[in-house]
């Protein structure tokens, strides 16, 4: 009998995330004050100081704290499975396995770091959140994180997708969080862009700037993130150092790591703890593929370059993959990809040639996504979808060279909320948002001067 399933046990659960910051063979640039421009550490009244300190930390391992690894375990170990039946759909001599997080009760990876990040404000003795939202995932992960903390937590979420997906504003509200439509009324920013632009369709970096705003103004009040940093991605690193431990249980290391990347969390959390033995040499042909859509391509059209976190420059500055702090990416689907940058861990490592990037379009990742709903029985969420398009592309390549290749799919989270989207694949709705080169270049004109000496 065929095993499709292969699962850990709590006792096996990691106890510790994995920091790839001592084991980088070139130091990865800090993070420049976005006043002087000299480096600085993420600013003290915006978040908890654990993760201040778990930013440029040179321990490899970091304790998860217990009350985080006893919440951990409603969900955790999620499951691997192998697709036997999306493998003999495709006819490919290929193995694709795919780690499942859309089994938290969130829906998704977010809550590995919303529950930590919780955890810590509560430590500090702080009340209340502050945090901006691209589809609702990370926003529905924090409300559900700060409601097992008893913390207050209000959401600013990118306007476009709070208009698509109004079941995860629901979910939010339900586990007792606020969330507005950014752009919104309640912050200076946000007035102001809608002061220009009544109709603005929002973006990462506008509510990035309106959650910031918010924790600024209060003494009681953190801002947190859902992506991008490093601590927020060793946050994620359960997901990966699980994932070693079920593909030893398969009896296969991955020849391919496929992920979605908007701010990077999820295939960070898969892939960094599989690049270490990359580094190391012992995988020097693992192939580790980052995608993003053609309509927020910062990877693959995007200079590395200094930039801004968030539009009204009020994030530190940091060395990333950018469109430029000011675009605004077209209404797309996959509101989880629409950030202008990335995570400085994957530019650095995809500078330094550890990882690739492609870019796909719109309509094929949702005829993907169909395809693995038919074949696997899960409907993905739009932006995982973009990481099963290109796994099946690479499956699609085997079956014409012939080789057997395994490939391992971060599936970030399930996409129940997103039926108004499959919705608009299905009845032809869905158009395709390739970004012109004008429109990067505008937004490119409005990176900070940096004069940086170890730029």
């Amino acid at each position: 009998m065929k095993q499709v399933k292969f699962m850990l046990s709590e006792k096996e659960m990691p106890t510790s995330w994995y920091n790839i910051l001592p084991d980088l063979p070139k130091p990865l640039p800090p993070l420049l004050h976005p006043g002087t421009k000299e480096p600085t550490i993420l600013p003290p009244p915006l978040f908890p100081s654990a993760m201040r300190d778990q930013e440029f930390s040179k321990e490899r391992y970091i304790e998860i704290p217990e009350e985080v690894q006893d919440i951990y375990k409603i969900w955790r170990p999620t499951p691997l499975h192998r697709a036997y039946r999306l493998e003999k759909a495709l006819d490919t001599p290929a193995k694709i396995f795919y780690k499942y997080e859309g089994v938290s009760p969130a829906g998704s990876h977010k809550l590995n770091t919303a529950i930590a990040q919780a955890y810590y404000a509560k430590q500090d003795g702080i009340k209340r959140f502050a945090t901006e939202t691209g589809a609702g995932q990370w926003g529905s992960a924090l409300s559900l994180g700060t409601a097992f903390f008893g913390l207050e937590c209000k959401v600013y979420m990118v306007k476009v997708s709070y208009q698509q997906k109004p079941y995860r504003r629901i979910m939010m509200e339900t586990w007792g969080a606020k969330c507005v439509a950014s752009p919104s009324e309640d912050t200076a920013i946000g007035r102001k862009i809608l002061a220009e632009d009544p109709h603005s369709p929002g973006s990462l970096g506008i509510a990035i700037s309106e959650a910031i705003e918010d924790a600024f103004g209060r003494d009681d009040t953190y801002y947190s993130i859902g992506s991008v940093i490093n601590c927020v991605l060793l946050h994620q690193t359960v997901i990966g150092q699980e994932a070693k431990k079920q593909m030893e249980m398969a009896g296969f290391y991955p020849d391919i790591i496929v992920g979605c990347v908007g701010g990077g969390s999820n295939f960070a959390g898969m892939f960094l703890p599989f690049v270490k033995d990359k580094l190391e040499g012992k995988k020097p042909k693992l192939r580790i593929i980052n995608v993003e859509p053609e309509a927020c391509p910062s990877l693959t059209q995007g200079p590395y370059a200094w930039d801004y976190g968030d539009i009204a420059g009020m994030a530190p500055i940091a060395k990333m993959n950018t469109l430029g702090h000011t675009f605004i990416p077209d209404k797309i689907h996959a509101g989880g990809l629409r950030y202008h940058g990335m995570a400085p861990i994957i530019c650095h490592l995809h500078q330094l040639g550890f990882v690739e990037a492609k870019a796909v379009p719109q309509t094929t990742t949702f005829e993907a996504g169909i395809q693995f709903a038919r074949t696997e029985g899960i409907i993905s969420a739009p932006e995982t979808s973009h990481a099963i398009r290109v796994a099946i592309d690479e499956a699609l390549a085997c079956k014409k060279s012939g080789e057997s290749k395994t490939i391992l799919l971060a599936h970030s989270g399930h996409g129940h909320f997103d039926l108004a989207a499959y919705d608009d694949y299905l009845t032809g709705k869905i158009k395709d948002h390739k970004v012109s080169a004008a429109k990067i270049k505008e937004a490119l004109a409005q990176l900070p001067q940096v004069e940086y000496a170890g730029a």
